[in-house]
């Protein structure tokens, strides 16, 4: 009966000293993974532990990082344990194609062979590079640039009679979208393209580089075109509301005028197009990459090696859902029918009437001691 136990003890002793040996094997280490997805279905990217009602991006991750081995399971129900972080925080249905997180895992063995195994097909990890210790994937961003794919007829006038699937851009309307989406670069207060930031708070003012709307193209019988901005940084529902409003001037329902009228003080209502279309396209890190890319121990965060998995996924996943979900629910069209209801003419005198009105209320809930939250 002693050697029976002994022998058990033996056992247990040596199966802890295996599975210690496989850690030394595979210690953890900080590491970047670039993620592809199609967000339909999905309440965003980021993870709400305990919210299992409302699926994430995170979440399908998450469990393929503990299925794999990557992780041990308590880091999946404390993120911070692996020191997780996103590069993007992609709202509901929005897809990305070059999605970047940082974390520590376990470098095991065929590692994204492994991860990929235990994800849905429209999630998949296509590259994975060492970064420093200290290094994080948001702070560490100098700039994101997201695409905006949608059929062109939501630039045809509102005045003209429109059948989606024959319309067609032409040039000198392609040219006039152009030339507004040239007035969002540079510096500007976007504090009307968000919620819950008032005029004055200094993190609505935002740096943008470069957008443009591409030639248009033709699927499946419809014309689309794809939108492409490159900003320092968005805030929820910006770059949406960034086009909304284009739209709303291409279409004849407001004036030129309002876009220097809504990076002022005063509230301009500026209408959020539909999220469908909206996708993380690349994430840029030139700072990191001028530091640390070629100081002989880690690699540039630059994924020109990937290009082609990332076109693959996007002609496989994402194109697909976008030019299906517009055919099946009309999400543009019902969108655009919306355009009429919103406001844009507020005279500067209403306003400014408003705008006593509403500093009368925050006077009096600043003598209560509460802060005016309002947006």
């Amino acid at each position: 009966e002693e050697n029976g136990h002994q022998n058990k003890r033996l056992k247990s002793d040596a199966d802890e000293e295996d599975a210690e040996d496989q850690n030394k094997k595979s210690p953890k280490r900080k590491i970047v993974l670039l993620m592809a997805y199609s967000g339909k279905g999905y309440h965003g990217m980021q993870r709400n532990v305990g919210s299992s009602q409302f699926k994430t991006i995170e979440d399908d991750l998450v469990s393929a990082l503990v299925q794999s081995g990557c992780i041990p399971e308590n880091h999946g129900e404390d993120m911070k344990k692996m020191s997780f972080q996103r590069c993007a925080r992609t709202d509901k249905g929005v897809s990305a194609a070059g999605q970047i997180v940082s974390l520590k895992v376990r470098l095991i063995d065929d590692i994204l062979e492994k991860i990929n195994n235990y994800l849905p097909s429209h999630i998949r990890i296509l590259g994975l590079k060492r970064v420093t210790g200290g290094f994080n994937s948001k702070n560490k961003c100098d700039a994101r640039t997201y695409s905006y794919m949608l059929p062109t007829f939501a630039f045809a006038h509102k005045d003209h009679e429109v059948q989606e699937e024959l319309y067609r851009l032409d040039r000198e309307t392609l040219e006039r979208v152009n030339k507004l989406l040239a007035c969002y670069k540079g510096t500007h207060n976007f504090h009307n393209f968000t919620s819950q930031k008032g005029p004055r708070d200094p993190s609505a003012k935002r740096y943008i580089m470069e957008m443009y709307c591409g030639e248009p193209f033709v699927r499946e019988n419809m014309e689309f075109a794809v939108i492409k901005v490159k900003g320092q940084s968005f805030m929820m529902h910006q770059i949406r509301k960034m086009i909304g409003l284009v739209i709303a001037i291409v279409k004849g329902y407001a004036a030129e005028s309002i876009m220097e009228r809504s990076w002022g003080e005063e509230k301009v209502d500026v209408p959020k197009a539909p999220g469908l279309g909206l996708v993380l396209e690349k994430v840029h890190f030139e700072k990191y990459n001028r530091r640390f890319g070629n100081d002989g121990l880690h690699e540039p965060l630059e994924w020109t090696e990937e290009e082609e998995k990332i076109a693959i996924f996007k002609e496989q996943y994402i194109y697909p859902t976008i030019i299906n979900t517009e055919r099946e629910e009309k999400s543009m069209a019902n969108w655009l029918s919306t355009l009429p209801i919103h406001d844009f003419n507020s005279t500067a005198v209403e306003m400014q009437t408003n705008n006593k009105n509403s500093k009368k209320s925050s006077d009096l809930e600043a003598s209560d001691g509460c802060g005016d939250d309002s947006d």
